[in-house]
Parts: C-alpha cells; structure tokens; sequence
C-alpha cells in the first residue's frame, strides 16, 4: 500500500478515483503547522531557528497518515507545484518524522499542473525530492513576515493606539493605495475646450471631426483654456466652407492576449464580474480540485497559482482543433502561438491557467456549475482559446478636413477604424480599468480627397481635466505585479489584509483608504522610510528568488535584513507620543488641513475661533481635535467631506430651523458625516443625526436635514389597534416599529417617505415569520444538498453570525465564507469536524432545573380534585429550635438525607 497526501479532501477524493487499489490518498487541509503567535517563534540570537507549533485541528489528520503508514511501502507527497505546496510536504514530512512513523518506507515527492488522470499518472512515474531551495524560500518569507509584524506592530501599539498591525508586502500595497488618494487630493483641475463639427458627404452620411489646427498651428487637447477662445473657434467655424484634404487607411493587426497567470485572472475577474481576488481563487482552486460532472469528478483547470503564459506542447493540438471545428479553418494560424514569460523565477513559471480538456466547452458544463464557477470557466475556456487564434485584421482610417473662412484655414480630424476580419476578437475582448472614449472604435463613411462636405452643427464644449482614478482591486493588482511586489499567490491576501484591518474600504469597486490606513503608512513613511519604498520591497522579492534558485542562503538573506530593521526599530523606542503625533500633524497637513476659501488660517477651530486644530489619538484612533479641550469639543475626521471646504474646517450650516431657530450644520465626525441642531446648552448634547447609508454630504439640504433630525418620525396608527406605527434609524439600519415588532426596511424602501399600508406590511411579514423571527431576525437558509450520512445541509444568517447546519449540528462559517459563497464539500468537512469536536466533548451534568423538571415529568399524575390546598408558608422566625441530642451531638445529620427527609415531608 502507497500513501499519498495532498492538501484538500476534494483533491484526495478525484485523484484515488485516479489511483485506485494500492493506493490510500489522504489529505493534510493545507498547513499542518505554523509559527506560534507569540515572541520568540523566531530566534535571531539562534541562528534564526523556527518554533513550529501543529495545529491542533491538523494533529488527528497527522495521526491518521501516520496511522495509514503502518505497513505501507512508501509515502509520495502530492502537494502544489509551488513554493506553499513544496513548505506543506515539508512540514508533513518533518511532523511524521518527530512522530517516528517511518521506518523503512520510502518518500517521494511528485508534483502535476492538472488533476487529470493523465497527469496524475505520469507524475507518478516520474516523482523526485522535495526542492529544498524551495522549502528555505519560504522559510525566509515567513520568518521575514513574522520578524517585522512581531516587531513593528508592538512600536505602532504603544506610538498610535488604535492601529492594528503593520505588515511588510501589506504596508507597501497600502501606501500605493494612501500615496494615489493624496494624488487625488493635490489635484488642480484645469479647464479645456473642444470644438466637435458634424459634417456630411455629398451622399448625406454623417461623422464627426475636430478641431487639431488653427493658422498652420497644431491645437493639442489643452490649448483651448477659456470659453471666450472657444467661441471664437466657433463662430470660425460656423462659417467656414469644409473639404476633404487627404484621407489614409492604413490596415493594422491585433494580436490575442496569452492566456491567463494568477494576476491576469484576478484583474478580469474583478473587471467583468466584480469578483474580489480571494474569491476568484477560491473558485479556481475548486474547479482546479475537481468538480462532479455527470458522476465523474474532474479536474477542469490546471493549477491556478502561476506567472507563467505557456501552454503544454501537448495540449495545443486540442485547441487548434476546437477552433476550427466550431469558428472555422480562417481562425486557425498556420503555427501554434508560443507566449514567453516574463517571471523573474524559472523554478514558479508553471503552465498557464486553461482547461485541462478544451473539449468541455463552457455551454456544456455550466450545468454541473455553481454560477460563480461556470463564469470564471467560461472566462478561462475563452482567454485559453482565444489566445491560440488568428490576429484580427483592422483597417484605421484617418480624414484630415480643411475648414477656410476667407483667406484663413482650420484643420479638423476624424478617426475611425474597420474590422475587416474579427479574429480572436469573436470569442474574447479584455476589458480596461478605466476605459476612455475611443474615437477609433467610430467607423468612418467613405469620402474621396477634394470632397466638399457640409456642415450639420458645431460644438464647443467645456471640458476640465481629472485626477488619476482610485485603484480598484484589480489595477491593484496590476500595479503590485509591475513593481515587483509580492507573487502571484500572496496578491489575494494582502488585499484581503487591509480590507479586515480596516485600512481601506472597498466603495463601487474603488479602494479608498481609511483615516487609520493614512496615519499607519505616515508612521511609516516617517520612520521606517526604506521598509515601505517599492524598490526596497521589489529587491526584497528579487532575493527570495534567489534563494529559491539556490544561489543565496536563506539565513544570509533574514541576517542581513535583521541588523538594519533593529537598528531602524531601536532608533524611535524613546520617542514620546506627542512627538510621533506633532511630525504626523506636520506631513498630513495638505490632507487634513485644505486651504480656506478665504484665506485663513486652515488650523483656526471654526466653532470657538481662538483654538487650534491638532492631530489626536483616541481609543477608535486617530482624529483632528480642538486645543481648547474640553472647554471645545469640535472633533472630525482626517479625511474630510468634499465640497466647498466649510465640512473640512468644523461645520457647514445648511440653514435656520423655522420651528426651534436654531442653526442646522453638517459635521464630519468620528463616525462619519452627520447633522447637528444648534450647539447645546448646560451641559446637554445637541440633537444630531447620520446621513443614511449611501448619502453624498455635498448633497444635504436643509430640508434633508430636518427630516432626519425627525425621525423617529410618526407613520400612521395601524389599523388593527389604532397604535403609532413609528419609522427610524436604529443600530441594525432604517425600521418600522409597532408595539414591541420592529420590522426592518427592504431595499428601496425609504425611511424618510415610506407610507403607512407599506408599514403595515412589513410588520405583518414580521409577525408572520414567528416570534424567533421576530427577535432574532430568522433566516430559512440556502440548501447546499445532501450530507453522506443522510439528511439535507443549510447555509444560514444566524444570530451570532453565518452558520451551516445539518441534523442539529451547527457549525459557523470562516470569515472568508458567506452562506452565498460555500460549497457542498465545504460544508461538509465543517459539520464533520463541528461533530467530531462535540462527540469529543466531556458529557456536563444536567443542571438541577432539567432534572428536576424531568423528575416531575415522571412523577404519577394526581387527578385534579385529589389536589388539597396549599398550605401558606412558614416563616422561619415561627420555627421552635429543635434540642440536640446529647450522646449524638458529635454527630452531625448528613446535608442530603436532611434535605430529602424535609422535601418528602413538605
């Protein structure tokens, strides 16, 4: 008997249908140990030796392998082909090896692109060592990891209460996010003009042309700054008499795009889907483990985790033979497409994303799918295909046009451009982050030099410049690849870092980062300059390849980098606070302190205008507070409301409020934009209100305001008992409330406007779905199927949050999942542990009210006039002592005997 270990149940399932007898496949679910989070897991003062600590819930797996190989002949370690799969067999191998569970058995390692039987097979023919210049590249990440987070975030605790942590890839990333928001910010638009003349051809077809020169000068795209010149330009035109000088069709080739690497896939999966990274990888590690299509589990995408744009000599011959069959022999190329990588790492370079057989074709499978992965298949199915076919033969067309009035000339260009054979473009296009007007997409009507043209209209329109656009997850993404920063399998996570840490926020696909983010990256960029510079953090990534090609050592990398970090880290130990806060106040200035419309000083605290505005640090944080605390209590945020700039320097008053006359302001506070009736008096907190979700301050009015210093705000008496029925804002959102039923508001429901027959129904669905309904929101759940063992499983929002459930057991959900996001096989390996944990369990003793309550249960049951009437209780004062015996005064009456002998007489 062979033993084989790979990471996931899913896996081990597909590959023993592969393997079949001789074979047991077992699977360690990922790392089966790691670094202990505590000080001292890594020594420098040692030779940087590692404490690894097995994860409890990896100690039965461990066991059952070690279990397994009691008689087996060999151990083969299947585990990724990368960098974690290589660390995973490693640690499998050094835990068995403590464990003494090989004896003469030998170990073998072997690795496949795809799960597929013919790659499973031929790995096993051909297996080799663990890579051990692999295995110390990853010590040295991870070792590098730990050092600076059990390093650096104690100094951001103690220096900036309120930040998290700091990470070293994490903190490169969230500067780019914070250095593009200050980008942003410094900003100046400026104003252009562009004048656009619709012109006809003698046959009555129409196009577009604009203006490019004036008086044997070009007009490039700012030249126009002003209205008054942009109407001179008009009034030109309006009268000018226009020609056709010089027409030129040039015809031009796009080629197909590779196939797909990790990032490639990240960036066109949150393009077109809105798929964030871990997502994305979380459904292409499914598909690539295996998916059940028609009783038969298969592997249908290689490996996922790649920088590489190679396909396998023998898969293209499938693909060219797909093409043909279904686009035709015009889309096949004479030669097969052979793309070149351009990882810095030979040894990670792995074939590219594709199917495993494109003969599955997308329609085909979708069926077997969960709607998420028969997207992210099709996309890989078409990338893969496309990327094998025919250029697309494009014809551009360039109308110069001559505009004369009187003895001057004006130049107008038109664009535009011809598929004249589609190509790759028939079955795939890529999408653009930020995709701008292209006048080239326009196709051109067919003019002649010399043609007269006539004019249909003239426009002249204000334009004014814009700031770099905010990244999304995917030109994140993109960015991170091209500086060099991180791989492809850590791009996922690192997102996903600064989202949990509440560093940025993800607000209609864009990334912005939050006040806490922009402290902790100015903390870092004041103090430990080096650590956070993209060269430094690139160069960093360049070593660890050089220790997974075996040309540095990993130990000379972590010593190197430790004598400098220490130094940097001992430099800032007896800074004080005050002086942490005064050199952050001073380098967010421009971010927090905008300069005034009129002038004055952007520091001076608009509400008691003799304070000074500060940079502070709370227990939520950091915040711009007044000088005269707590005479003063004007606080905000870093990060202020667009607008006018009054939101930014305290308050904006919207307005008098006709009832009370008092003034209506909108702050910007700790938690947010919100309003505010007057200041308050003796003591007393004025009345304030948040925007409701969604809501852009710049849009608040005075009567908006009003209306949510309202609420609660009286809807109507329901007709059943004439009770207010009453809606507001509560801690869960907007809310109808009836007696003790609160209904929370649907989607499109508005707090502000919802009517009373709406109300009453929202309450009566309520009432309808129970009273746990009621209290804790009940929620009926998404069935994933069946459990082995029998009996359906159910993806729920819970009380305590989300949860699967199956016959009474109830596990909850890892962060990472929600009830719409988990899988069949997922929920399966929660509820089988969640059992095995309680089966596990110490057996607690009924409490005294359940075994009482069942002691009465099967008490004989006393017919009702049986029953004599209660006697009234005693007081204990009405009680005569008893006398104590005197021979047996030694001996006290045991507790229990005394206690059931006063029962059965009561």
């Amino acid at each position: 008997m062979n033993v084989v270990v790979v990471e996931s149940p899913a896996k081990a399932k597909t590959i023993n249908k592969y393997l079949g007898r001789g074979y047991e496949v077992l699977a360690s679910f990922g790392h089966v140990r790691d670094l202990p989070p505590k000080n001292g897991s890594v020594d420098p003062d040692h030779n940087f030796r590692m404490l690894w600590e097995v994860d409890p819930k990896a100690q039965k797996r461990l066991n059952d392998i070690a279990q397994a190989l009691k008689g087996s002949t060999k151990l083969i370690l299947a585990t990724d082909p990368d960098r974690e799969g290589e660390a995973i067999s490693w640690h499998v191998l050094e835990v068995l090896k403590e464990k003494k569970a090989l004896k003469d058995q030998e170990v073998e390692r072997v690795v496949f692109n795809a799960i597929t039987k013919q790659s499973v097979t031929e790995a096993m023919a051909n297996p080799r060592h663990i890579d051990h210049a692999l295995v110390d590249a990853y010590l040295a990440r991870r070792a590098l990891d730990y050092l600076v987070g059990f390093t650096l975030s104690p100094v951001l605790w103690r220096k900036l209460p309120g930040a998290r942590s700091a990470g070293r890839v994490q903190s490169v990333a969230l500067r780019l996010v914070c250095d593009r928001e200050l980008e942003i910010e410094k900003f100046v638009a400026r104003e252009f003009w562009s004048l656009v003349a619709t012109l006809a051809t003698p046959r009555g077809e129409t196009f577009e042309a604009r203006l490019v020169g004036a008086d044997g000068q070009k007009i490039q795209r700012l030249d126009i700054g002003s209205g008054a010149e942009a109407e001179a330009f008009k009034q030109a035109l309006d009268t000018a008499t226009f020609a056709v000088a010089a027409v030129e069709a040039k015809p031009s080739k796009r080629n197909p795009y590779p196939p797909f690497t990790t990032s490639t896939l990240q960036q066109e999966a949150s393009r077109k889907f809105g798929f964030a990274p871990a997502h994305t990888m979380r459904i292409a590690q499914r598909l690539y483990e295996g998916v059940d299509i028609g009783g038969e589990t298969v592997g249908l995408i290689t490996y996922m985790r790649t920088d590489g744009v190679q396909i396998a000599e023998d898969a293209l011959p499938a693909i060219r033979k797909v093409i043909g069959a279904d686009y035709g022999e015009r889309y096949v190329p004479e030669t097969a497409r052979r793309y070149q990588t351009k990882a810095k790492n030979a040894q990670e370079a792995h074939e590219a994303i594709r199917p495993t057989d494109v003969a599955r074709r997308p329609r085909d499978v979708a069926r077997h799918l969960e709607p998420d992965q028969a997207k992210l298949y099709e996309l890989i199915w078409m990338r893969a295909v496309a990327s094998q076919m025919e250029s697309a033969d494009i014809e551009r067309t360039t109308a110069d046009i001559s505009a004369k009035v009187g003895a001057r000339l004006l130049d107008l260009r038109a664009t535009g451009s011809v598929i004249k054979f589609d190509g790759f473009l028939r079955v795939y296009h890529e999408d653009r982050d930020d995709p701008d007007e292209d006048d080239e997409s326009r196709r051109l009507p067919e003019m002649s030099e010399g043609e007269p043209l006539q004019k249909q209209s003239i426009a002249a329109t204000q334009h004014f410049t814009e700031p770099p656009p905010r990244y999304s997850e995917a030109s994140l993404v993109k960015r991170m690849e091209e500086l060099g920063i991180g791989r492809p399998s850590t791009y996922a996570s690192i997102l996903q870092v600064l989202k949990d840490r509440k560093y940025v926020r993800l607000d209609k696909r864009r990334l912005y980062p939050e006040d806490k983010g922009r402290v902790v990256v100015a903390f870092l960029e004041s103090y430990f300059t080096k650590y956070v510079e993209y060269d430094f953090t690139a160069g960093l990534e360049d070593q660890l390849d050089r220790v997974s090609n075996n040309e540095l050592g990993w130990r000379d990398l972590l010593r190197e980098f430790w004598n400098d970090f220490t130094g940097a880290v001992d430099g800032i130990k007896d800074l004080r606070i005050g002086e942490v806060l005064t050199a952050l106040d001073d380098m967010l200035a421009p971010h927090i302190y905008p300069a005034r419309a009129d002038g004055g000083d952007p520091r001076q605290c608009p509400l008691c205008g003799t304070g000074r505005l500060s940079l502070k640090i709370g227990k939520f944080g950091a915040f711009i507070g007044c000088s005269n605390y707590p005479e003063c209590r004007n606080t905000r945020q870093l990060a202020a409301a667009n607008g006018d700039g009054a939101v930014e320097n305290g308050a904006k008053e919207l307005g008098i409020d006709p009832a009370t006359g008092l003034p209506v302001t909108l702050r910007s506070g700790r938690f947010g934009p919100y309003v505010q009736l007057g200041e308050g008096k003796d003591g007393e907190k004025p009345k304030r209100a948040g925007l409701l979700k969604g809501t852009d301050p710049n849009t608040v009015t005075l009567e908006l305001a009003l209306k949510l210093l309202s609420l609660p705000r009286n809807v109507g008496k329901h007709p059943d008992d004439g009770e207010p029925i009453l809606a507001g804002v509560g801690r869960f959102g907007p809310y109808v409330q009836h007696g003790k039923t609160y209904a929370s508001l649907e989607p499109g429901d508005d707090v502000l406007t919802v009517g009373l027959n709406r109300a009453v129904t929202l309450i009566a669905e309520k009432i309808a779905k129970g009273p746990r309904a009621r209290r804790f929101g009940a929620d009926p759940g998404r069935a994933l199927g069946e459990h082995p063992k029998g009996g359906p499983i159910v993806a729920k929002n819970g009380r305590y949050g989300p949860y699967v459930s199956h016959n009474g057991v109830n596990a909850t959900l890892p962060n990472d999942k929600t009830p719409d996001t988990i899988t069949l096989d997922e929920a399966i390996a929660l509820i089988d542990a969640r059992a095995a944990k309680i089966d596990g369990a110490p057996v607690r003793r009924a409490s005294r009210r359940k075994t009482r309550t069942a002691r009465e249960a099967a008490a004989p049951t006393v017919p009702v006039d049986a029953v004599a009437e209660p006697k009234p209780a005693r007081k204990r004062a009405a009680r005569p002592a008893r006398p104590k015996p005197a021979v047996k005064a030694a001996e006290p009456k045991p507790k229990a005997p005394a206690r059931r002998a006063r029962t059965a007489s009561q």
